[in-house]
Parts: C-alpha cells; sequence; structure tokens
C-alpha cells in the first residue's frame, strides 16, 4: 500500500512539473494575405500553437491537428494585424489643445491612454508606434500591455517629442533642446528610459550640429529617428541630419514640395548603404476633411467612446459639434487640392511609404481612422490594395527591426491576425468592421 501510494505521488509530481501542452487553433478556408505582398493563398490554413504560427498552407496539405480549435475562416479574408505608425494615444479627438493639456494629463495614463489602446486594438491594429507623449505614462501604458494587464496594440513609443523650443504649456511631452551637447542629453535620457525611437520636430529651427547630435546620439543608441516633414527646410535639414523617417503630407497649402528637395529625396533613396527611407504621409486627416464638415454622421459613431467616462465623451463631443468651424483645420481646404500631387511626388522617389494616420487629432478617432487611411491610398490615390497592405503590415516591421517576429503570417512569427467577411482586396473599406482579431495568439475577437 505504501509502495503504491508513494508510486502515484511521485507521477503526480511527474505530471506536474511536465510543461502545459500550448493551446493550437486552426484557421481554415479563407483567402490568405500573407504582408509580404504576393498573391493570396485560397482555401488557406494557418496553425496557431501558443502565440507563434505554426504552419501555413491550404486545405488539404496541412493537416488540421486533432487538439486543433478549428476557427472557420470561409468567405473571410485573412491578413496580419494592422499597424499605424503615427498614433497620438494622449488625446482623442478633441478639438482644443490647450484645453486638453490642461484638463487631461492626470487621465493619461489610468483612462485617456488604455481607451485610445484597446481602441486601435479592436480596429484591427495590433501593433503601432506612439509619437509623442509624456515618458513615464507612456511607458507605462506600453509596458502594461506588453505584459497582458491592458488591452492593446504592441506599442513602440517615442515619448516626447524633440524640437528647438517646447511650447507653452507642453513641457510634460515636448522637450527642447539648448546646443549640442543638451541636445544628445535629452536623447540619451529618453534612450535609457527605454523609447523605441526618437521624435524629432521643428529640426529646422536648430542649428545643424544640434539636429545632426539628435540624429547621432540616436543613432548611436541603436534607436531612429522620425523627423517632421511640415516645411522644406525641415525636410533639407533632416535629410543632412540623417533622419530615418518623415512624418505628414506638408508644406501647408503650396502645391508641392520644391525641385530641390524631391532632387535631395532622390539621392537619398539612391544610397541604399543607408537602407530605405521611409515616409508616412498621414494624409486621411486632411482629405477627408471637407466630407466630414458636409456629412458629420460619422462623429456620432460610438466606437470611439470605448473605455472613456461619459463625461470626457460628452466634452469631445461638443468640442467638434462644429466641424467646419475648427481653427485646426481653417487652412485644409486650401491643402486638399495640393494632396494627391503630394503624395505622387513622394511616390516618385522611391521611398517606402507606411501606412500612419496622427491618431487621436481633432475629429481623428482611433476606432477609424487606420482604415480610413488604407481606404484613400487605395480607392483614391489608386495605390493596389496588397501594396497598401504591405504598408500597415511588412514595411512597419521592418522599420522598427521586428520582422523576424510579426508584419506577415509566417511559421514561427507571432500570432498576429486579423479577418474580416469578404473581399478585401476589392473591398478594403471591409476593414472598418473587423471581425476577428487574434493578438499573441489570444483570441480578441
Amino acid at each position: 500500500m505504501f509502495r503504491a501510494t508513494l508510486s502515484f505521488l511521485f507521477s503526480l509530481t511527474f505530471l506536474t512539473l511536465l510543461p502545459a501542452q500550448s493551446p493550437v487553433k486552426a484557421l481554415v478556408g479563407g483567402t490568405l494575405i500573407d504582408g509580404y505582398g504576393g498573391a493570396p493563398i485560397q482555401n488557406s490554413v494557418v496553425i496557431i500553437q501558443g502565440d507563434r504560427i505554426k504552419e501555413v498552407g491550404t486545405q488539404g496539405s496541412v493537416p488540421i491537428p486533432a487538439n486543433a480549435e478549428v476557427i472557420s475562416t470561409e468567405g473571410m479574408s485573412v491578413l496580419p494585424g494592422l499597424w499605424d505608425m503615427h498614433v497620438h494615444l494622449m488625446i482623442n479627438g478633441h478639438s482644443d489643445y490647450g484645453y486638453w493639456d490642461k484638463t487631461y494629463p492626470p487621465l493619461f495614463r489610468d483612462v485617456i491612454m488604455p481607451s485610445s489602446a484597446e481602441q486601435l486594438l479592436m480596429a484591427g491594429v495590433t501593433s503601432a508606434r506612439d509619437l509623442g507623449a509624456p515618458l513615464e505614462d507612456i511607458l507605462y501604458v506600453r509596458d502594461a500591455i506588453n505584459r497582458g494587464d491592458l488591452p492593446g496594440p504592441t506599442l513602440y513609443v517615442s515619448g516626447p517629442f524633440i524640437q528647438k523650443e517646447p511650447y507653452p504649456g507642453t513641457e510634460a511631452f515636448r522637450w527642447g533642446v539648448d546646443g549640442a551637447d543638451d541636445a544628445r542629453a535629452k536623447v540619451r535620457r529618453l534612450a535609457e528610459a527605454g523609447v523605441d525611437v526618437i521624435k524629432l520636430i521643428d529640426q529646422d529651427q536648430m542649428t545643424m550640429a544640434e539636429a545632426k547630435a539628435v540624429v547621432d546620439e540616436a543613432h548611436k543608441h541603436g534607436l531612429k529617428v522620425v523627423a517632421h516633414g511640415h516645411r522644406p527646410d525641415e525636410i533639407r535639414v533632416g535629410l543632412a541630419a540623417g533622419a530615418d523617417n518623415f512624418e505628414h503630407t506638408g508644406l501647408s497649402s503650396a502645391p508641392g514640395y520644391p525641385e530641390d528637395v524631391m532632387q535631395a529625396l532622390r539621392e537619398r533613396t539612391a544610397d541604399m548603404s543607408q537602407g530605405p527611407l521611409y515616409w508616412t504621409p498621414t494624409i486621411s486627416v486632411l482629405w477627408n476633411y471637407q466630407h466630414l464638415v458636409e456629412n458629420p454622421e460619422i462623429l456620432d459613431n460610438d466606437s470611439w467612446h470605448r473605455g472613456l467616462p461619459d463625461s470626457i465623451v460628452t466634452d469631445i463631443r461638443a468640442s467638434i459639434r462644429r466641424p467646419g468651424q475648427l481653427p485646426y483645420y481653417q487652412l485644409t481646404p486650401l491643402r486638399i487640392p495640393t494632396l494627391r500631387d503630394k503624395f505622387e511626388q513622394l511616390q516618385s522617389t522611391g521611398m517606402v511609404l507606411m501606412i500612419g494616420t496622427d491618431s487621436g487629432v481633432p475629429m481623428t478617432f482611433h476606432s477609424q481612422s487606420t482604415w480610413n487611411e488604407l481606404d484613400i491610398w487605395v480607392n483614391e490615390l489608386g495605390v493596389a490594395p496588397l501594396t497598401a497592405i504591405k504598408a500597415a503590415t511588412y514595411w512597419p516591421a521592418q522599420f522598427m527591426g521586428v520582422a523576424d517576429e510579426v508584419g506577415t503570417i509566417t511559421p514561427g512569427k507571432k500570432a498576429d491576425i486579423i479577418a474580416v467577411q469578404g473581399d478585401v482586396l476589392r473591398h478594403i473599406a471591409l476593414l472598418q468592421r473587423v471581425d476577428l482579431i487574434i493578438k499573441n495568439g489570444k483570441h480578441i475577437k
């Protein structure tokens, strides 16, 4: 009896020491768009074990494990989780920055940023780059998401903007520089805190030594530099300093980029020893403005309410009740006719364009902005759907240096996968209602 009991206890102990078998999921039947830009795979099968993609193929060629949870994707487009390469979790569509920056910082960490993150995730954005926020708050939220304590996309963050002088009242998330040594010190402080990228703006107001110090110090710490491209001299200085990625379709209402800027961009893209030059046009925030003024019903979509208390929802709604009168957008009607030419100019240089939205700026909600950007690229600007999807999956992962982990549906990578009912290559706007969301192997929706 004693031996039997001892044997039983030994067996029980041995079994408890065995690693738990990772859950297995099988996505079966959909049209797979893997993120590389090639032809879709019909009748696809994607096997997920734990948080990883184990196998990819077609029905009949990939066996379905007996223990798998089978998720039918029949009639669906299956693609990598989307990236948005320009978001601001600290804001959520309110029209008055001065008021917002004075009123809501105490709620950034526990209410507003988590709300923004969850809205992005439920829109199918499984990775995002936040470009401008108070350092401790955004690092806290990023790390909480990574631990699984908060729902949201995997975040890559810059912390505060680096610029010549912060605007009054914004010092918590805009850091000024005074000389090259100070520029290096500010970047070093961000790097040591653990940011993923450096955000540089107004670099045309810096000395070249200061701008170069920002970029050189960032690169020394293995961080890429994302620079504003609002003005010709911002681009000129950013290029000379060695910035890796420019943001926005700028130059206000000017009809296009000056020829010397275009030539400098072409020369930079020709130098592959530096790797690709990236640009994030954030075009939808401007392109959609006039239509939104004339057709404001979309502002009543309650998807952007998720995670926000009624008081903040009411405040945001009141601030945008007259879309055509917002000071933020008064030049926009003059800018809209220039956008197509500028976008085509950028395309012509051979740069890598990536999907980013400036999500969070007035009337640009985290729950809607990413699909809007993709829709404009495809349906207004003539970008091939596979190319646009690659700009929201493959290329962002490459830029952030995590392409061995995410960005495509490939065996061995993390299982960040979304699916929508219908043919997304024919109707890209189907992405406004993502039906299936899997992040790190977990079935979110």
